[in-house]
């Protein structure tokens, strides 16, 4: 079937899933792959699965092999690199692990709870900050969030939720739908985001209306907002804009977090259509990601720090005051930190969050020397 010219509003966004690219013999039918390159990507896809959604695929410019749609949901050789001149990788590089409460809650700022709903997602990007535990799902459909809740209800200093993955809105509504009128009754919250990347890669899922139902319902009790994931002009097209649309119709607001990626955004004119993009469907540049040093993701999607500030200020000069006014951060495990530029081979950087009982450290500056290949800060 030629995936560019199916109606995509149309679909049952359940059943769609089963049409998913989920093997390398599958990525086949799209894509030229010998038979020496296709044993090396089947080990690679033992290690972090292929899950491609055929809206996605209709995105791919099939006779660009840099297409920059295709290597972030195509697998690559390239992932057998664990460590090389970007310097050492991690599994865990935002410090998970240290802040898990267990019942998938996530809470390493006094006032946010990240709650972890599944670890599922419509798609699995290459560049995956959580590939070591997304692409491995669970029972979804039975899935309860009481302790969740509890730990939630019992922390008065948390004012915010955001509800991550994987990707929450892959949960059926009739799990989706107690989770979010338990936590409209915490009076101490005053807003809860969740994190999907649903109108990307994924968009047909905002065409249930039944969800959109739930959503607007929720988003009457309790101030709601939805952070996603465009990284590329060409991921918005009129199907994703509508889905969003939706989403704006009901009173949420939809603020967009890029990473920073080889290959993909890596120039000015990257990023400044890529914002311009966003704020023509309604959607509000909010964060720039610095690319983490995570496992096998690093070495081919990274770049450089210094490379990285001179894109981002290049592509600020032509951009207006919406436009440009996205924070180039390092999601670090200490915090996040804005990227404020360089002086000199000093790399600027101002602490916005700081982990639980190192209040004083949010706010800071701090200056660092990095080299010309330096992708990471070491604090």
């Amino acid at each position: 079937m030629n995936v560019k010219v199916i109606d995509w509003e149309k679909l049952d966004w359940k059943k769609e899933l089963s049409n998913n690219v989920v093997s390398i013999r599958q990525l086949k039918e799209y894509v030229d792959i010998s038979d020496e390159e296709e044993q090396k990507l089947l080990e690679v896809s033992r290690i972090h699965p292929v899950n491609i959604p055929r809206y996605y695929l209709s995105l791919i410019h099939t006779d660009d092999p840099f297409d920059p749609v295709r290597k972030m949901c195509f697998p690559s050789v390239d992932e057998f690199v664990i460590d090389g001149s970007m310097g050492e990788t991690t599994s865990d590089p935002y410090g998970d692990d240290k802040h898990d409460k267990e019942n998938g809650v996530l809470h390493k700022y006094d006032y946010t709870a990240l709650l972890v709903a599944n670890e599922y997602c419509a798609m699995y990007c290459r560049h995956c900050f959580r590939r070591r535990s997304v692409g491995r799902p669970k029972d979804q459909e039975g899935r309860r969030f009481d302790g969740a809740v509890r730990y939630i209800t019992e922390h008065p200093e948390i004012t915010n939720v955001v509800i991550s993955g994987g990707d929450p809105l892959m949960l059926p509504n009739s799990v989706l739908k107690p989770l979010l009128m338990s936590l409209a009754k915490i009076d101490h919250l005053d807003f809860v985001r969740i994190g999907t990347r649903a109108p990307v890669t994924y968009p047909l899922r905002l065409f249930d209306d039944e969800l959109i139902e739930l959503l607007q319902e929720f988003n009457e009790k309790k101030a709601l907002y939805v952070p996603t994931h465009f990284n590329h002009v060409n991921e918005i097209t009129a199907t994703s804009a509508k889905a969003v649309d939706r989403l704006r119709r009901i009173g949420i607001t939809v603020n967009n977090q890029a990473v920073l990626l080889r290959g993909v955004n890596d120039t000015p004119e990257d990023i400044i259509n890529l914002m311009r993009g966003l704020l023509r469907i309604g959607v509000s540049p909010y964060y720039l990601y610095q690319c983490m040093p995570v496992s096998r993701v690093r070495h081919h999607f990274q770049i450089p720090l210094k490379r990285g500030v001179e894109i981002v200020d290049r592509a600020r000069q032509e951009l207006d005051g919406y436009g440009k006014r996205f924070k180039f951060i390092i999601g670090h495990d200490i915090g996040k930190l804005e990227i404020c530029g360089m002086i000199d081979n000093k790399i600027v950087l101002k602490q916005l969050h700081a982990r639980s009982g190192y209040s004083e450290q949010s706010s800071r500056i701090i200056m660092q020397e990095v080299d010309d290949n330096a992708g990471w800060v070491d604090l």
